[in-house]
């Protein structure tokens, strides 16, 4: 897969796994973190793709640090085939929308939602060239949510939208499709001080119709198919990746 890839939050989690599995396919990768720390442990860990890796501090919600990532990522090769709109953060605090400030609100929307639009605005004009692809990272919060998780639900479900809005106006050049995960464990893919093992009850994973709760490789491998040739015929979709979550029907006894 010669291809060169940016990938947003990749650093850590689901992005971290997803900059990995798209290296192990021949890709050229940037990750694209605001976490120097957990971008430079990459560089360590990834030590053996040193050609095709380029780490760049970016801050998702700043518009010329989007601005510049793009344009770092043209100046070390040349092209960008694929964007993967993956960085995120969760609800500050869980405050109940009568306490949730407007600061906290808008940093939810500024990184979740915003930063896709940034980051896709300047990296089209090379992707219409490449005629390559936009996957986004939206959540099945976006259509099911926990109390109390209002800016993190919003952000999510923009992204839904924001995905089919933009597979209209740049199709045909441009394929633009999303995928939302649910319960993705990523103990094991953290930064080095935060990494952890684990803490999974059979209460978590059967719960699941699948029977276990998801890795990020399940996230990855949807990447890899949608970013390939074999999926050329698709885009403004949204895939649940959830061990069929949303599907079930669930009252309390």
């Amino acid at each position: 897969m010669d291809k060169t890839i940016i990938v947003t939050g990749g650093a850590q989690g689901i992005g971290k796994c997803i900059s990995q599995h798209l290296l192990s396919c021949g890709s050229r990768v940037v990750i694209a973190d605001i976490d120097s720390e957990a971008g430079k442990e990459c560089l360590q860990e990834f030590h053996r793709f040193e050609e095709s890796l380029l780490f760049i501090e970016t801050n998702v919600s700043i518009q010329n640090s989007a601005q510049q990532c793009i344009e770092t990522t043209i100046e070390k090769f040349q092209r960008i085939d694929g964007l993967i709109n993956n960085a995120g953060i969760s609800n500050p605090n869980n405050a109940p929308v009568e306490d949730l400030s407007l600061e906290d609100w808008q940093k939810v929307i500024q990184i979740n939602l915003t930063g896709c639009f940034l980051l896709s605005k300047y990296a089209i004009p090379y992707l219409r060239q490449s005629k390559g692809t936009i996957i986004n990272i939206a959540s099945t919060r976006a259509f099911q949510s926990e109390k109390n998780t209002e800016a993190y639900a919003a952000s999510k479900g923009g992204i839904v939208a924001l995905t089919h809005a933009l597979a209209i106006s740049l199709g045909p050049d441009i394929r633009v499709n999303c995928i939302s995960p649910g319960w993705i464990d990523v103990s094991k893919w953290r930064k080095s001080s935060l990494r952890k093992e684990a803490e999974l009850t059979e209460i978590d994973h059967l719960q699941h119709p699948v029977g276990r709760v998801g890795k990020p490789e399940d996230v990855a491998f949807m990447i890899e198919y949608l970013i390939s040739h074999a999926a050329e015929f698709i885009t403004g979709q949204n895939f649940v990746i959830d061990g069929g979550m949303t599907k079930k029907m669930i009252y309390e006894e």
